[in-house]
């Protein structure tokens, strides 16, 4: 990626898909040319979270609320401590951000992390084709000096595809902290980075948990000894099929029955630890307005999503796994897509949306009560062993 950000306002952009259909705009944020894969986020608000979740890394996120930036951008919700997208197309940029907490625009934000964005394009039509031809590899270019429309295809097209790819090193953290329980601390837990959203480890503290956030290539050894009550693994980007490492480090951690929870990328782990393959998602879900039915409860909550592969699992039958007897927790009401697992025989959960809800609704905060639960149950039924 090369960029510049002087005057992007009026300089011209090209988006171009894989496919050959060319979209042209305005140079929004950093000026010069990016590649990713091209995936569409149906959120109204949220796009500073968006921005900053590592699963965005080495995509090109296209906004389909036509309106983004009117609150600017503030020094509280980023969920990480830069932009991970690889590229940003929106419609109609705020023109002047309507926030008592904005710090900045966003198109001072972009520009300042040099990420190459484009504006005035048909975001509408954009995402039509990509619902109908699936996420696809993109490059968006910009600057007074365009390359022709075949050199820019030819450049998308030798881009490599997410399919295969294995990134969650790339974004987890390199070294172990702890984030303090709130109050009195109830539990320890090791949380495996592979992506981790800043706003998760702070609801569990909200919860008197104590969060060691160790590296993504943390060893079993590393990760029992901060002598955890509970074992969680976050979400994070790229092909589950790659994550040979996370799996079996989860496996080890099934085998010594310590409770465990994974969210989106670790619900993918899970579904491989027991057993299930995964697959790659025509176009995802990205936004903050999915339907999922909780199946233990019966619930349908609207929910937060960023996820492009899903397990496959059977839906309607209780499965045997080298871990005990496993089932399909929850489901997608749009397409029936697994949205959770849960193990009946040991104490180990996962869902493939985001509970935290940064942004987005809190219909599944419960669900890190319900990860609370299960470690005080497991340490009651020790303590009485």
């Amino acid at each position: 990626m090369t960029t510049s950000t002087r005057g992007a306002t009026r300089v011209p952009a090209v988006l171009v898909l894989e496919d050959g259909r060319i979209f042209r705009g305005r140079a929004y944020g950093a000026v010069g040319e990016t590649f990713g894969e091209a995936v569409f986020s149906t959120g109204m608000t949220g796009y500073q979270e968006t921005l900053t979740d590592p699963s965005y890394h080495r995509q090109v996120v296209v906004m389909t609320a036509p309106h983004v930036g009117n609150t600017g951008v503030n020094d509280e919700d980023a969920e990480s401590a830069r932009i991970w997208v690889s590229g940003y197309v929106v419609r109609d940029p705020a023109r002047v951000p309507s926030s008592w907490r904005s710090r900045r625009t966003l198109d001072e934000e972009l520009a300042a992390q040099g990420v190459v964005g484009i504006s005035g394009v048909d975001t509408r039509a954009l995402t039509r084709h990509l619902r109908e031809r699936g996420a696809m590899r993109v490059g968006i270019f910009s600057g007074n000096a365009l390359p022709d429309e075949g050199t820019m295809l030819a450049e998308v097209r030798q881009a490599p595809e997410m399919t295969g790819a294995d990134l969650s090193a790339e974004v987890a953290t390199t070294e172990t902290y702890v984030v303090p329980a709130q109050g009195e601390k109830k539990f320890t837990v090791a949380a495996v980075d592979l992506g981790i959203k800043g706003m998760t480890p702070y609801r569990m503290a909200e919860r008197g948990i104590e969060v060691h956030v160790l590296p993504a290539t943390a060893s079993v050894e590393e990760v029992y000894a901060v002598n955890p009550d509970g074992v969680f693994f976050s979400n994070g980007p790229g092909d589950p099929a790659t994550a040979d490492h996370p799996v079996a480090l989860m496996r080890a951690v099934l085998e010594r029955g310590t409770p465990l929870f994974g969210i989106c990328f670790g619900n993918q782990i899970l579904g491989r630890a027991l057993g299930f393959g995964t697959y790659k998602l025509k176009y995802g879900h990205r936004g903050i307005n999915q339907p999922v039915q909780d199946r233990t409860t019966g619930k349908v909550e609207v929910t937060a999503h960023n996820h492009g592969f899903a397990v496959d699992a059977p839906l309607d039958t209780v499965s045997d796994t080298p871990f005990g007897r496993a089932e399909v927790s929850h489901v997608c009401l749009n397409d029936n897509v697994v949205e959770g697992l849960r193990l009946l025989d040991r104490p180990a959960f996962s869902v493939q949306y985001h509970p935290e809800a940064a942004a987005g609704p809190h219909d599944a905060a419960y669900l890190f009560d319900r990860f609370t639960s299960l470690m005080s149950t497991v340490l009651m039924e020790g303590q009485r062993a």
